[in-house]
């Protein structure tokens, strides 16, 4: 069945969601909880704690000097993003979770972009945890919306000559016979 969305469709419809509900829960969480606050929702299991991450993710690379972290964490999103729009460009209207998971990538992106551009820090506030025993680096929903579009370009990408990769290397194909026709 057809979908009758297109893929620019896709891309506006998941950016603005996922930019809406992530900025106005990071919002909810700076202006209501203090820096390190926590609020346990399931005992020993999750809570909301508010989290300063001035790292990449999970906090990788948060005690390198300043003067390198922030310059290299506000140009690398920006490849990303330049990257992940050229590739959604060259996708064919047939390959609508692809354009999905791009869009989740690009939000989320977007999202914690916003954050650095606005704090110097991205506001983190998911934390689950086992126990003492074990506990996860809080994230928010921008990091969310960039796990599930890769694990779903990964997902893609095992089908037999249905996935991402097969859906790109088509799309670019495809552009390539378009070019050399005109």
């Amino acid at each position: 069945m057809a979908s009758k969305y297109s893929k620019y469709g896709i891309l506006s419809v998941v950016v603005t969601i996922i930019l809406v509900l992530d900025q106005y829960t990071k919002h909810l969480v700076h202006s209501r909880f203090r820096w390190g606050e926590s609020l346990p929702i399931f005992d020993e299991f999750f809570a909301l704690t508010y989290v300063r991450n001035t790292g990449a993710a999970f906090g990788l690379f948060q005690k390198a000097p300043a003067i390198l972290r922030e310059p290299f964490f506000i140009a690398v999103p920006i490849i990303a993003m330049f990257v992940i729009v050229v590739l959604f460009i060259r996708l064919s209207r047939d390959q609508k979770m692809t354009a999905m998971a791009l869009s989740l990538i690009l939000s989320g992106a977007v999202g914690n972009l916003i954050d650095r551009l606005r704090f110097g820090f991205v506001i983190d506030f998911l934390d689950f945890h086992w126990k003492e025993v074990y506990h996860w680096p809080a994230f928010n929903v921008a990091d969310s919306a960039i796990v599930i579009g890769v694990s779903l370009i990964f997902l893609l990408s095992l089908g037999k000559g249905k996935g991402c990769v097969a859906e790109v290397n088509s799309g670019l194909t495809e552009s390539k016979k378009i070019s050399t026709n005109s």
